[in-house]
């Protein structure tokens, strides 16, 4: 059996190894939003790819989750390493075959076979982030998996800086076509890394036969078994409604103030709050009651992100968008922290895939509707005498208050529907089960863990 060392050595290099995966496939993601906006200066072309990445996720959660289950972690990894570096490679080859102009087009086919391909890479290494949770349980013992989640967040929060300062830059300076190399550069990199690595993974036995390719009935038997987690997935969509409007129009209204480069820088910097959120948990843990902790974040989200656009100054900007950093880790970490602690590991996959495809399917609907609403409606709308005369004592006045609108409306109801939340007999029961204790503490790592 390995020991708790050897089990924290894994973990570190598992870590390591998916922050260098996402640093190569957010860079080109990142590059592709600014690059997108830059050259049609349209919120639906950002609107489009924030939600389709969302719808992407929401539709490959549960069959990513059942392939976790029926593989070993270290094998699903590999699957993704690959796949995501094919789609890059592809995706390199349209840029260098395609003229510039056509691939800017969004008339033209060329800019949706090449936004899809990259897409199809990110979308890929979310097996990943699904595989890290579940060596989460394997590798970290119970007590100290709240403090492990934390960790993973900072360690997330640490690429976002990364990716935000230097992809801007990227973007601004070298082009598209750089960017994109070095992509490729990281996620290869990431994939010899990979080759390298030994998990130590559980001899698991499924008593109901090996999990198919796509259960959405085992997915959802595992769930409902425990009381009130449906509502936990429920709950855990708010702040992915507010992610939505975030993919769809963050972007423009950084781009609105900032050149692309200062934008990137800011946007870079104002991740350390996703650095100081997961460290403060891997530091404090997430108190006694999880599902609590999640629910205040979202409260807090949702105060911050009614604030800060409502004048068009960068300081605002910045402070509001640390803040939601800080944020993020809170509400992640605590949903992962109850979910590794009343889910048998041998389901945990197919749970952890099902949970992210409900809640993600809240961003692409939020993104879709938001786009078309904030170009057609709301910015015209608070740009126009009317709109300037009604709503300028709280947005001000200034080039993105459409946008503005469009964060304060949807920020004060989300407001009220989480604020409803803690009088629920869902609230309750979920914490019960929390406290009733560990599902997962007598799993045994095997002997002989699959290189």
């Amino acid at each position: 059996m390995p020991t708790s060392q050897e089990r924290s050595r894994a973990f570190t290099h598992v870590l390591i190894n998916s922050a260098a995966a996402s640093l190569g496939t957010a860079f080109i993601w990142f590059g592709i939003t600014f690059w997108a906006y830059l050259e049609t200066r349209s919120v639906l072309a950002t609107s489009f790819l924030g939600g389709a990445y969302m719808l992407g996720m929401a539709v490959l959660g549960v069959p990513f989750g059942g392939l976790i289950d029926r593989l070993r972690k270290h094998t699903a990894m590999m699957i993704s390493a690959i796949a995501t570096t094919a789609f890059f490679l592809l995706g390199g080859l349209i840029f260098l075959l395609v003229p510039a102009d056509h691939l800017s087009d969004m008339g033209r086919p060329w800019f949706w076979i090449f936004s899809i391909l990259i897409l199809l890479g990110a979308l890929v290494a979310m097996i990943r982030s699904l595989a890290l949770s579940t060596c989460v349980t394997i590798l970290v013992d119970s007590d100290k998996r709240a403090n492990a989640n934390g960790l993973v967040g900072a360690v997330q929060g640490m690429t976002m800086l990364v990716v935000g300062m230097l992809s801007g830059l990227a973007i601004g300076q070298l082009g598209l076509g750089w960017t994109l190399f070095i992509s490729i550069v990281a996620v290869v990199g990431s994939l010899i890394h990979l080759l390298l690595i030994q998990i130590p993974e559980p001899t698991i036995v499924h008593a109901e036969g090996t999990p198919k390719a796509v259960d959405f009935g085992a997915a959802w038997r595992a769930i409902i078994v425990v009381p009130g987690l449906i509502g936990l997935i429920i709950f855990s969509t708010f702040n992915n409604f507010l992610g939505g409007v975030f993919m769809g129009l963050l972007d423009p209204y950084g781009l609105e103030l900032l050149s692309v480069e200062a934008w990137g820088i800011l946007f870079g910097l104002c991740s350390i709050g996703f650095m100081v959120g997961g460290a403060i948990i891997a530091w404090t843990g997430l108190g006694r009651l999880p599902l609590r902790t999640l629910l205040q974040a979202c409260m807090a989200m949702w105060v911050v992100s009614a604030l800060f656009t409502i004048r068009d100054q960068v300081w605002l900007l910045a402070v509001g968008v640390f803040l939601y950093m800080v944020l993020m880790p809170f509400i992640e970490a605590s949903e992962q922290t109850l979910l590794q602690r009343v889910v048998p590991l041998e389901k945990q996959g197919r749970v952890f895939g099902f949970a992210q495809a409900v809640e993600v399917s809240a961003a692409p609907l939020s993104a879709f509707i938001i786009g078309p609403v904030a170009e057609f409606w709301l910015i015209p709308y608070a740009q126009s005498p009317e709109g300037v005369a009604t709503w300028s004592w709280l947005i001000g006045t200034g080039r993105a208050r459409g946008i503005a609108l469009v964060f304060v409306l949807f920020s004060l109801l989300g407001l009220v529907l989480t604020a409803a939340v803690f009088f629920t007999r869902t609230y309750r029961r979920l914490n019960e089960s929390y406290l009733a204790g560990d599902v997962n503490i007598d799993v045994v790592p095997s002997p002989d863990p699959a290189p």
